[in-house]
């Protein structure tokens, strides 16, 4: 069972705003992750959605990454560690890590295990995202599904990349720093 109502669920799946995103809530209903990473956190309303989505049968291990505090002028804008762990904690286990999320992802790649759902916000600089593409490969499997988010004229719109482009974009990553 969810963790909402008929009418909550249709509103999120059929109606909700940002109407990109509804694609993910879909998803989330259908095959419900356990083990769930987010790249860019924003400002939390989407990932409070989605944490609200996953059904309660099992608790769900949230790892978001984001800079936090760390935010320059030029990033979009988005919260605090303090106040992410608090609107978080009481809808999944939740490990927040600050900083850039490539040398985050680097740093814990090793102790984090495999993940069922990958998000990655449009707000990712694109610089960090793309040293991010081996460590990914390490998380995901065929069964992991990842979501990234690119900014459209309209606004935003979400695709999944299968697992053989996540590892395409790490042979990429490796080749580019080779030579």
């Amino acid at each position: 069972m969810t963790r909402m109502g008929l009418f909550r669920r249709l509103w999120l799946t059929r109606l909700s705003k940002p109407a990109a995103e509804r694609v993910i809530y879909r998803h989330v209903l259908q095959s419900p992750p356990r083990r769930i990473i987010e790249l860019g956190l924003g400002l939390l309303g989407r990932t409070e959605r989605l944490l609200q989505t996953v059904p309660a049968a099992e608790p769900v291990h949230y790892v978001g990454l984001d800079r936090f505090e760390g935010r320059t002028p030029a990033d979009p804008p988005g919260v605090t560690l303090k106040e992410a762990h608090q609107r978080l904690t009481k809808l999944a286990r939740v490990q927040l890590v600050p900083g850039n999320v490539d040398t985050s992802l680097a740093r814990l790649c090793n102790h984090l295990g495999v993940f069922d759902l990958v998000l990655i916000a449009a707000d990712t600089d694109e610089r960090h995202l793309e040293r991010c593409w081996f460590f990914l490969q390490r998380i995901t499997t065929a069964g992991t599904t990842v979501f990234l988010e690119s900014r459209t004229a309209g606004g935003s719109r979400w695709t999944t990349l299968p697992k053989a482009r996540v590892d395409e974009l790490a042979a990429q990553t490796v080749l580019r720093r080779a030579g």
